[in-house]
């Protein structure tokens, strides 16, 4: 898959704005009911929030104080949001329900699963690979987090290595002392699902290798290498993230990053993905803006929301997304206008009341207000979002979660 341009991935999550606004209202109308305490008119908001987690809310398992301070203000006595919030986290090796439950212990408010957006949670909306047998890569409830996703038919890579014990031979003590027979009752494997990064990267790694050269059947091989190989779903594409580690700590963009280079090295040929989710992708961005509207209407909240606050601390990531989903809600303003305005043909409404997304980073994370500029530093984001400086850089830059809050606050004239 070439190499794709910011313009590019713009033109092409157009498409895809229709999907996962039906995929997302499909799956909240699934949902439990829920009642809220009434809004007064004069305080119904018109704008909320898209909230990084780690290195803006935590620091491994650690809250970060200014995030009890926003939290403390942002909550009314009744125990309510005063604007709608939803948590987008490139992490995924949880449950949605636990994050949600680990996130209203450290912030004193609770806080919904439906609130809450791990790196795999649009994965939800490509029903097409959902009945495929596919191999899933990750750490923690990987089966668990499949299956909530719509895949019934998964593989675990500890299921494959036993299958094929001949296969994972980097680490000596786990080499198999006999050759056992070859299995020819396995199922072939239809798709790869990488959810985050795994304990045993050699293993993973080698394994994905062998069913993408395999054509799904790594008992057998073949001569050659099929390609276009079989459908690779990822997310996560953070080539860093911030832990209690004073230093950043390598993310999944990494470890997709070898395994790209270990296919083209192999094969000669570039490794395709049918999805990339996660920020900065617009498809994450999308959905998470069809979780704030619901959320609004589950509150009572009349006016639509018509501006977005994205708060990370990771540029490659967070802002880059933030701001090219800002980028894309202007496109997509003014096409909808040519379009209303077009002589003769039908006035067709744009889907979304948001008009724009502004980015805020702060300085407890990823980010260091040292670092050089966007123009002096390479580009950390995946290979297949082209590289823009000026995506890069954040509409406003602040110390922390709470001055990002209060920022905000001011910007639409309310009291903080």
């Amino acid at each position: 898959m070439a190499a794709l341009s910011w313009a590019a991935a713009l033109r092409g999550a157009r498409g895809l704005c229709g999907l996962a606004a039906r995929g997302a209202a499909g799956f909240l109308r699934h949902g439990s009911p829920r009642t809220y305490a009434a809004v007064s008119a004069e305080s119904l908001p018109t704008f909320g929030f898209l909230l990084d987690i780690d290195g803006v809310l935590v620091r491994g398992h650690n809250v970060i104080p200014a995030a009890l301070d926003a939290f403390h203000r942002l909550v009314t006595p009744q125990g309510h949001l005063r604007v709608p919030v939803v948590f987008v986290t490139n992490a995924g090796n949880t449950l949605q329900h636990r994050k949600a439950q680990e996130l209203s212990a450290l912030l004193g408010c609770k806080v919904e699963p439906d609130q809450v957006i791990l790196s795999h949670s649009p994965m939800k909306i490509f029903s097409q690979h959902h009945d495929k047998r596919m191999l899933v890569s990750g750490q923690g409830p990987v089966v668990e987090n499949a299956r909530a996703l719509g895949f019934r038919n998964v593989v675990t890579m500890e299921e494959l290595r036993t299958a094929f014990p001949v296969l994972d031979m980097v680490d000596l003590e786990r080499r198999p002392t006999t050759t056992p027979p070859l299995r020819s009752d396995f199922p072939a494997i239809e798709g790869v699902l990488l959810l985050g990064e795994p304990v045993r990267w050699e293993t993973s790694l080698q394994l994905i290798v062998d069913v993408l050269l395999s054509n799904g059947n790594p008992g057998t091989g073949l001569v050659t290498a099929p390609y276009p190989h079989l459908p690779v779903l990822a997310s996560n594409m953070d080539l860093l993230w911030m832990a209690e580690a004073k230093m950043p700590r390598f993310g999944h963009g990494t470890f997709l990053l070898c395994l790209e280079a270990i296919y083209q090295k192999l094969t000669g040929k570039e490794l395709r993905y049918e999805a990339l989710m996660g920020k900065p992708s617009l498809l994450t961005y999308q959905y998470a803006e069809q979780l704030i509207r619901q959320q609004a209407e589950r509150r009572g909240w009349a006016a639509p929301i018509r501006r977005l606050y994205a708060v990370g601390d990771n540029p490659m990531s967070d802002i880059y997304g933030a701001n090219l989903f800002h980028q894309y809600l202007q496109r997509a303003e003014c096409a909808a206008q040519a379009e209303q305005q077009g002589a003769g043909g039908p006035q067709k409404q744009w889907p979304s009341a948001t008009q724009s997304c502004t980015s805020i980073l702060v300085c407890t994370g990823v980010y260091r207000p040292q670092e050089p500029s966007a123009r002096e530093q390479p580009f950390h984001g995946h290979r297949d979002f082209g590289f823009s400086p000026a995506l890069l850089r954040a509409s406003h830059v602040v110390s922390d979660i709470h001055e990002a809050m209060r920022l905000a606050f001011r910007e639409e004239g309310w009291t903080w």
